[in-house]
């Protein structure tokens, strides 16, 4: 009998911790490290322990900044010194590393000391890049940082919100030396508790955290749950049996299940509590061109033609439309964007008419009277990539050119899209802040391959619109200077402009002010339990 009333206490308290759990899937994390926070899963896991400079508000909408571990800065006159200012209460969680296993107040010195390890060229952080226009980081007393860069660079606030910029002690990492990834101690509101690598990883809620006061979150989970699970088709099921609390992203081969032919949620899953939640973010799917082709290289006409030959709404259609067609470089939402219409947008007529000028009328080449092939290569041999390159295939049928699949492992795929050795290539570009800047760098001729010109692009007077708006005084000035910059991209095409992609996420109705964000980093402490549903 006394066994029975053990037992049952322990399934009630499991209940109550599992009533303050929140679930979700998440991708391998490969290190706990923020100056190696180079993927997606890692930023959304270091930030929930270790917390940047600044932070990205998580309702406001065009984004912006707030503050992070410290104060908003203050910018110099001639925009190269930034002053931060740590905000009080800043404090290391308890752990090993310290003194009697107390955390301490975390200072200026620990903010210099973190990005200072990030710029150390010997650690080789994949966000060292973040720190190129610095040229020095002092600590003037235990709250206030100077950093000064080379020049000034409007965008440095941002990458100050990036994981790279967490702040870490360094007890800790002297204490864990080369295994401190697997560790994490910083100020942030949640501890992490457990990692079974691949499988599994757990945050616990730090209730002594500053900042549950200043978000004023009703009911903030205690614990969060990170399962590994690969599987689109058992991440569905897992979420329909409640297994998760949030799903962040529909597979398509489950999309019919989930929408109705009106485009909104399933009635039967509205009737059981689900919620969808659907935004535009800041991606841009491209085929891009190799600028250095004898043939794509300088024939303008040709590549004009090929994007006004690609059918987005088919591409649209095919993909459910959980896309919207790209009309240039930037997708919504990025400040400096132009809104003017994309001349070569999906025209079949405009596109024969192009190849005519191109000097390949019916797609024909004159040098052998055979119909032109143009090679595309691609990072995976799914049956989705499969699908996809039959759909684009059917496209320029139309037009009378053939394009021939090159399916490579992905590691061969970067390797040969770095090395030029392409002619076409798909691939896609997150933002990593919502400016112009981090989408037209793709052009600059200083950054061709290796670098993230992939296409090897050259254009002097894009480089000068794309200078003047990085000397820019004003955001007048700069968005002028964008505008310039994207209308030679639009009217020289070196990329056939795909698709901006849209996020989905399904949450079920227990979780409360989940939203949706291309800064998810460190969200969850916005989000609140709701018991049963109720608001």
């Amino acid at each position: 009998m006394r066994r029975s009333v053990i037992i049952l206490l322990s399934l009630s308290a499991a209940a109550c911790v599992q009533a303050a759990t929140y679930r979700r899937p998440i991708e391998r994390v490969a290190s706990m490290d923020p100056i190696n926070s180079s993927s997606v899963p890692d930023s959304r896991m270091i930030q929930l322990v270790y917390e940047p400079l600044l932070g990205i508000d998580y309702e406001a909408r065009p984004y912006k900044l707030i503050p992070g571990a410290c104060e908003m800065p203050v910018m110099s006159a001639d925009r190269t010194v930034y002053t931060f200012r740590l905000r009080e209460g800043v404090r290391f969680q308890d752990d090993p590393c310290f003194p009697g296993g107390k955390g301490r107040l975390a200072t200026a010195q620990d903010v210099a000391y973190s990005l200072d390890r990030l710029r150390d060229k010997s650690n080789a952080s994949s966000g060292m890049w973040t720190m190129d226009y610095v040229t020095d980081v002092k600590a003037t007393d235990g709250k206030t940082v100077v950093i000064t860069l080379k020049k000034p660079f409007h965008v440095f606030p941002w990458l100050m919100a990036m994981s790279y910029t967490g702040i870490v002690p360094h007890e800790a990492v002297e204490a864990y030396g080369d295994k401190f990834g697997q560790h994490a101690v910083g100020t942030g509101p949640y501890r992490f508790t457990e990692w079974w690598r691949n499988h599994r990883m757990v945050f616990t809620r730090d209730v002594g955290w500053r900042g549950w006061a200043e978000i004023k979150n009703p009911a903030p989970y205690d614990r969060l749950e990170y399962l590994v699970v690969s599987d689109p088709s058992t991440q569905w099921l897992m979420f329909l049996g409640r297994e998760l609390d949030a799903l962040g992203g529909i597979d398509r081969n489950n999309w019919d299940a989930v929408v109705d032919k009106r485009g909104k949620l399933a009635p039967e899953l509205a009737a059981k509590g689900v919620h969808l939640l659907s935004a535009p973010i800041l991606q841009v799917m491209y085929v891009g061109f190799n600028m250095d082709d004898p043939l794509l290289g300088k024939n303008k006409k040709l590549r004009q033609a090929l994007n006004c030959a690609f059918d987005s709404p088919a591409w649209k259609r095919f993909l459910n439309d959980r896309v919207e067609p790209a009309d240039g470089p930037l997708p919504f939402g990025v400040e400096g964007r132009i809104e003017t219409p994309f001349k070569y947008a999906f025209n079949v007529e405009k596109a024969k008419a192009l190849l005519v000028e191109a000097g390949f009328p019916d797609g024909i080449d004159p040098k052998t009277g055979k119909r032109l092939v143009l090679p595309i290569s691609l990072g995976r041999a799914d049956q989705g990539a499969r699908e996809e390159v039959e759909l684009l295939q059917g496209f320029y049928d139309r037009v009378g050119i053939r394009l021939e699949p090159q399916f490579m492992t992905w590691a061969a795929y970067l390797k040969a899209v770095s090395d030029g050795h392409t002619t076409l290539f798909m691939l896609g570009w997150v933002g990593d802040y919502p400016d112009a800047e981090n989408f037209l760098q793709l052009f600059h001729s200083k950054n061709c391959s290796p670098g993230a010109n992939h296409g090897n692009y050259r254009n002097p007077e894009f480089d000068k619109c794309y200078d003047e708006a990085m000397s820019a005084a004003t955001p007048e000035e700069r968005n002028a200077a964008w505008a310039r910059a994207q209308d030679i991209i639009r009217e020289d095409c070196p990329w056939i402009f795909l698709y901006f992609s849209k996020s989905f996420a399904l949450h079920w109705d227990t979780v409360g002010n989940y939203r949706l964000t291309d800064f998810p980093y460190g969200m969850e402490k916005y989000i609140y339990f709701k018991p049963e549903g109720k608001k």
